[in-house]
């Protein structure tokens, strides 16, 4: 890459610390007070010789540098120094680190990555971070479709701009736009050329990732409710992924709502069925869920689509009150079964990932009501933080922010 086609630093963030003040955090307070502050890996690079408080210094001085770089949500407390963490590569050099919501503001603000650099003296540490900006690849044929084909254009962007419109520019939204037409383009090729694919060619198209996390939730015995949206194509990943583990036919089953026209869901369910899969519609099927749960089976849930009531509640999705169904966190709440956030996502090699993500807990609440609520937002935050993952693989197309109490239409 040449030097004008490098990626320009969107934001820089500087700060400077006191190496005293480490040191007199170092001897007054515990372990416990410093790991709040440093990860695991921090505390142990930094040594316990007499270069430990000026290696610790640097550290903090790196995180606060990497908080500044986002104002906005720093402001309102939705971003704290313990997000980031220092650590070297496999050459020695400082990087930076993020935890999962540290990651998904790099996602929501289009930025690929944080570089850092550190240095100190004999009384002070100093560190400069760099936030480099991500820049969508947009195919041939996203371009053509999104002015030759506007399905939904509006919509879409309309979408796009309440999630990213505060801190990416309209040019990065426009090519979200048209990598997702590239990506509905690609969906309906894969839709008819999968049927055509022997069972060892479908298999090898799927990578499963963190499966340690579906087996120990799968082998409590309560069953397991698959919290995920319409993210890349779904019935490629899940249909041959799930397939390199016949201990698990049979036991999974999706619900959903019908799709249009009539004789798409009938081919659509046709094929789950044919996989080993169970479907369900939305609507009426509370006392075979709770069944199947209780058989120890896996229940997915698609959580994207708009609900309105009685199956809905406005909760913030985004920033943005969203009427979103309150069924998975009544089931959560009542059976105990662990909800796992999944999601799937097609690589530039056209392979697939489904990848399963750590439980999202319920919130125990003594007001039942505020239980389901304050569940329902925890489910919606996981949902964004995998939407954030792959932006052009989610459905932009759903008119998803709308109130509960809007009823149909």
């Amino acid at each position: 890459m040449s030097a004008a086609e490098a990626p320009t630093p969107m934001r820089c963030g500087i700060d400077s610390v006191e190496i005293a003040r480490i040191e007199r955090m170092l001897g007054e307070s515990p372990g416990d007070d410093l790991a709040k502050i440093f990860s695991a890996q921090e505390l142990s690079d930094s040594g316990s010789g007499p270069g430990r408080a000026a290696s610790l210094a640097a550290r903090y001085a790196a995180k606060e540098a990497c908080i500044k770089l986002f104002p906005r949500e720093l402001a309102l407390g939705q971003i704290e120094p313990a997000q980031f963490a220092v650590e070297r590569d496999a050459y020695g050099a400082p990087q930076i680190v993020c935890g999962a919501n540290a990651q998904a503001l790099l996602d929501r603000h289009r930025l690929s990555r944080i570089t850092i650099s550190l240095t100190h003296d004999r009384t002070s540490a100093s560190a400069v971070a760099l936030a480099l900006p991500t820049t969508t690849f947009v195919p041939l044929s996203g371009r053509i479709l999104f002015h030759a084909l506007p399905f939904r254009r509006r919509v879409m962007l309309e979408n796009l701009r309440r999630v990213f419109g505060v801190a990416v520019p309209p040019n990065e939204i426009e090519r979200l736009a048209q990598a997702h037409y590239a990506h509905l383009a690609r969906l309906g090729i894969e839709f008819f050329k999968f049927r055509w694919l022997s069972a060892e060619r479908k298999r090898a198209l799927v990578r499963v990732e963190n499966l340690d996390a579906f087996i120990t939730a799968f082998r409590e015995g309560k069953g397991v409710l698959i919290l995920t949206g319409h993210f890349g194509n779904w019935e490629v990943a899940t249909v041959a992924g799930i397939q390199n583990y016949p201990e698990v036919h049979g036991r999974f089953h999706f619900v959903r709502r019908p799709i249009k026209p009539r004789w798409l869901d009938q081919l659509v369910t046709q094929r789950f069925n044919r996989a080993g899969f169970g479907v369900m519609g939305k609507r009426g099927s509370l006392d075979r869920i709770v069944e199947r749960l209780e058989a120890g089976d896996v229940i997915v849930f698609p959580f994207d689509q708009y609900a309105h009531r009685p199956d809905g509640i406005d909760v913030e999705f985004f920033g943005h009150p969203a009427g979103t169904f309150k069924s998975l966190a009544i089931i959560a709440l009542a059976t105990g079964a662990p909800v796992l956030p999944a999601a799937s996502w097609r690589e530039p090699d056209d392979r697939h990932v489904l990848r399963f993500e750590e439980p999202v807990a319920p919130v125990d609440h003594e007001n039942v009501n505020e239980a389901i609520r304050s569940t329902t937002r925890a489910f919606n935050a996981a949902l964004e933080r995998l939407v954030l993952r792959h932006p052009e693989q989610w459905y932009w197309v759903h008119r998803r922010w709308k109130s509960a109490g809007r009823g149909r239409g």
